[in-house]
């Protein structure tokens, strides 16, 4: 998924003002849908506002002489280059499928509600995602896995899963960020021109004052929550071992999966495995499950075979009952009782391709690389150099749709500017992952944003974990904060009172 487009030569004269028309059309449009449509606008119409945002750069480029063959050959690279995003989106429904019918995810809530407490909830599910995210090195996986299980947990305790979408996000891109096995983690010192290890101890600078503060929020948050007693935890793991076979020996498929991703195997081929094995594991442990959802019918090979195969591909729903609260509420926990396997992330995949769409006619026509310049000549200080990447960052991330490009062509356009200024290439490699790597899952129609806003929040699909992924925006203002104090930033050459390379 990483984009190396070359930069087309016939886009040189595109001005400012014609790069942006695409961005104003599509915030317009954007914006029109959430009025009309709310929740329900990532179910097409922001999808067509996409596809009508990238005919807008398409006619642009036409007035500036770009064909449209040419921006068809750019959209057809990037949307090439989403293949392996797409695949693991399916493979999560896939996954997300059998783990329920086989109870891995039950069975992780069910434990969940023992060991944690509504209190320290938040905290907890930052932590364990940073471990889970630094092993892995994938913030994908981190939300495909724990993630799910801890907004069941957390559905459980009747806490906000807004929030709980938030820790697991804060946690996870501290791994995406910090991980030696992460691709932004690599392909960032790459661009800028330092090197892996060099790159990530310079990043304990603004990533580890961000977690802590994403920490004390967090547990602000829990420990002011209002929650005591809202929902007994005995009955809701009551409610799930008395529709699956609850045992330790479940969490055997979750561990092989993280250990095959540790050892660096592709995360579509860990994914499968996972969902294979989760398959296998429901005709183990969930035979009485299965027989009461075909009814009266035999538990044969091919009725299994109907069940496991419609768990992974299409909707699977273990009907339960409301748990009662008080004489006037009640919780509903379908939702922890349901999945829509691979066909429930067609949407998001749909959105994938138009905006991969969008960022290809942005690229042909050269406004990408044009808004960068523009950022890149506001300021002439070093703080500006910060401020005019972190800009370029996030500006890229809206209108490229991809975090990937956003760190490439950042990365391109500000190397030179770094070392013109004497900064060390770990200045800018940190400043890319402090804005174009952490920012792309607050952007609805971002790659990375449509897959989380799916995968932990279901069928909402909605972005209501913004206001609670701390971690997210405070890594951009920490580095500007640290830029600004003047705080080691490492120069190529020695400068008395700042820190040598």
């Amino acid at each position: 998924m990483k984009s190396s487009t070359p930069n087309n030569p016939t886009t040189s004269g595109i001005t400012l003002s014609h790069s942006l028309i695409p961005v104003v059309f599509l915030i317009c449009m954007l914006g029109l849908n959430v009025f009309v449509f709310g929740e329900d606008a990532v179910g097409g119409s922001n999808q067509f506002a996409l596809l009508l945002s990238a005919a807008v750069a398409v006619f642009i480029g036409y007035l500036n002489r770009i064909s449209l063959t040419t921006v068809m050959e750019y959209i057809a690279k990037n949307v090439m280059e989403t293949t392996p995003a797409i695949l693991i989106l399916l493979m999560v429904g896939a996954l997300a499928g059998t783990w329920l019918i086989s109870g891995i995810v039950p069975a992780m809530i069910y434990y969940g509600l023992q060991i944690l407490n509504a209190d320290w909830f938040y905290v907890a599910c930052v932590i364990i995602c940073c471990v889970v995210s630094v092993a892995t090195g994938s913030s994908w996986t981190t939300s495909a896995t724990i993630g799910i299980a801890l907004i069941g947990i957390s559905t459980g305790l009747g806490l906000n899963i807004a929030v709980t979408a938030g820790a697991v996000l804060s946690g996870a891109y501290f791994g995406d960020k910090m991980s030696p096995l992460s691709d932004t983690t690599n392909l960032a010192p790459a661009i800028a021109g330092t090197d892996l290890y060099t790159h990530i101890r310079y990043m304990l600078i603004t990533t580890v004052p961000s977690i802590l503060l994403s920490l004390v929020f967090f547990g602000i948050i829990g420990f002011t929550s209002d929650v005591h007693g809202v929902v007994d935890k005995e009955i809701v793991q009551e409610l799930i071992a008395s529709k699956f076979n609850i045992t330790p020996w479940l969490f055997a498929v979750p561990l092989i999966v993280l250990g095959l991703i540790f050892l660096k195997t592709p995360p579509v081929t860990a994914l499968l495995a996972g969902t294979l094995l989760g398959a296998l594991t429901a005709l183990i442990f969930q035979q009485d499950l299965m027989q009461s959802m075909i009814g009266n019918n035999v538990l044969n090979a091919e009725s299994m075979y109907q069940l496991l195969m419609n768990s992974i591909v299409t909707d699977t729903v273990i009907p339960v009952e409301a748990i009662a609260i008080s004489d006037q509420a009640s919780l509903d926990l379908q939702d922890l009782f349901s999945q829509s396997g691979m066909a429930g992330m067609l949407n998001t995949v749909w959105l994938i391709i138009c905006a991969m769409t969008f960022g290809g006619a942005m690229e042909a026509i050269g406004a990408l690389n044009r808004i960068a310049q523009f950022f890149l000549s506001l300021f002439s200080s070093v703080f500006g150099l910060f401020a005019s990447t972190v800009a370029t960052c996030l500006a890229l991330n809206i209108t490229a749709s991809d975090q990937y490009l956003s760190i490439v062509v950042s990365g391109k356009m500000f190397q030179k500017a770094y070392a013109d200024k004497n900064l060390a290439p770990e200045n800018l490699s940190r400043t890319l992952e402090d804005s174009a790597t952490v920012t792309s899952v607050l952007v609805p129609w971002n790659t990375c944003g449509a897959y989380h806003s799916k995968v932990l929040l279901g069928e909402a699909g909605n972005m209501s974990y913004i206001p609670y992924a701390f971690f997210n925006y405070i890594s951009p203002f920490m580095t500007l904060l640290v830029a600004a104090v003047g705080y080691k930033i490492r120069l190529l050459n020695h400068v008395e009172g700042i820190e040598r390379k």
